[in-house]
Order: structure tokens, then C-alpha cells, then sequence
């Protein structure tokens, strides 16, 4: 059986300040039925805005950002303990910093965590630990861990659910006429060195973060597709039905559907 990493965004999880229940409860029907067909690990952001419900810190100091996500981390558990319930399926809440991924011994132990928990049929849920990492154990953004964790723990495929949707020849929200990849195979080096544009509060990152994610994952020859969190039925459609209908594939070689 393949084995599928999801990572969702801040922006697709949170709206006006909050969990955004209904985009979560899509998201957790997606991943059910995913998981008849593939070895799932998700990826999640949303403990910052979890926690900004209950705590009005400033996210821009880091320190408020950690204490919110200490808050947060078990509400976002707690919703997705919930909303797996009703599929008779059981999560598990994995916390990783940078640390883990500095040593092959590190690394194996995580991946013994991880392939116990599926081998139990337990949906892996890791998030970056916010609240403990200092600055120099953090890996930054949850697109740059998701990259780690497809790529040390054995993933085929790493799926970037996203407000962004594909990756566009220019900026679609400023240009008519940008156009959607439906296949990359290289990146060019002066998209990389640009500066992260977020594009919301509790983002960290925007298109740059994916494409260096993509990057690390091609260097590793593996794959990540790009599609929106808001409506899924382009990833649906391409993992469950093999077909594709938008949304951009990174790949060295050219996967046809």
C-alpha cells in the first residue's frame, strides 16, 4: 500500500480568527476515504489559532506564539479525536522539531512511532512543537516538516492542501492571465530566493514555502502535489479516481492521468 502524507495550512483550518470547523470536517472525509487505499500521516497546522480563540496574545512575539500553541495543540486534537469518532477511527498526536531529524538513530525512532501507529490503523497527526523549540530547532513552516516527514518516513507522495490551489506562471489575485503547471520537474533557483509572502494571520508562508518543499522533495526523487484545501475535489479526483483536473504535480518523471 502507498503511503500519503496531507498537510493543511492555517489558511484552510481557520477562518475570522477560529477553527474552521466545516473545512476540517471536509477534510477528515477526505482523509477516511484515503485511507481504504493508503498509509495516511497528516500534517497539521491550526494550534496558533486554536489556541487565539481562547487567548488574545500578539502572534508576532514568539513567545505568545508558543504559549498559544501549547493552548491550542489539544483543542485541534480534540476536534480531529471527534470528527475521526464517527468513522470508528482512532488519531494519534506527534510533536517533532528539527532536532529529531539531525540523526539517523533520531529519525528511526520517529519512523518506529509512526509505522506502529499505522500498522495499528491510528491516522498520525504531527504538528511542529511549537511551544518547546527554541530558534535553533525550528524547522520554520509545516510545508518545509511535511517535506521532512514524506521524506524520512517513506512517503510516495506528499499532498500540500493549500489556499493556493496550483502554482501559476505569475500571481493569479494580480494577473488575468497567469496560467496553472499541471506538471513541474525542475524549479528554478530564482523562484527560491525570493521573500515568503503569507497570506494570512497565522500563515507562515505562501507559495514560496511550497516550492522550496517541492524542491527538497524532488532532490530526494519524490513526488508532492499541490491542490486547494477549500474545495477537494481536485485532489479526490486524483488520488481516488486517477484523474487529474487541476492542481500542480511535482515530479521528475511525468505521471500521466
Amino acid at each position: 500500500m502507498k503511503r500519503i502524507v496531507v498537510k493543511v495550512g492555517s489558511a484552510v483550518l481557520t477562518e475570522s480568527g477560529s477553527i474552521a470547523l466545516q473545512r476540517m470536517q471536509h477534510l477528515v472525509d477526505f482523509i477516511a476515504k484515503l485511507q481504504d487505499r493508503y498509509e495516511v500521516i497528516l500534517v497539521s497546522s491550526g494550534a496558533v489559532a486554536a489556541g487565539h480563540t481562547e487567548l488574545k496574545l500578539d502572534i508576532s512575539i514568539l513567545e505568545h506564539k508558543q504559549a498559544l500553541a501549547s493552548i491550542g495543540q489539544p483543542i485541534l486534537m480534540d476536534k480531529y479525536r471527534k470528527k475521526f469518532a464517527a468513522y470508528s477511527s482512532l488519531c494519534a498526536q506527534v510533536l517533532i522539531t528539527a532536532a529529531n531529524f539531525e540523526s539517523n538513530r533520531q529519525v528511526q525512532k520517529l519512523k518506529n512511532t509512526i509505522n506502529t501507529l499505522i500498522l495499528s490503523n491510528i491516522l498520525p497527526i504531527i504538528n511542529e512543537n511549537d511551544a518547546t523549540a527554541t530558534e535553533e530547532l525550528i524547522v520554520g513552516d509545516n510545508d518545509q516538516l511535511s517535506a521532512y516527514v514524506a521524506n524520512h518516513f517513506d512517503a510516495d507522495m506528499l499532498v500540500i492542501l493549500s489556499d493556493i490551489d496550483a502554482y501559476y506562471s505569475s500571481d493569479p489575485r494580480l494577473d488575468i492571465n497567469a496560467k496553472s503547471y499541471k506538471l513541474i520537474q525542475t524549479i528554478d533557483p530564482d523562484e527560491l530566493a525570493k521573500k515568503p509572502q503569507p497570506h494570512g494571520v497565522f500563515a507562515t508562508g505562501g507559495i514560496l514555502t511550497k516550492l522550496r518543499a517541492a524542491s527538497y522533495l524532488l532532490k530526494h526523487n519524490r513526488k508532492m502535489f499541490l491542490a486547494s484545501g477549500f474545495d477537494l475535489r481536485a485532489i479526490e479526483s486524483y488520488l481516488l479516481h486517477d484523474t487529474y483536473i487541476a492542481g500542480t504535480l511535482f515530479a521528475k518523471d511525468s505521471e500521466e492521468r
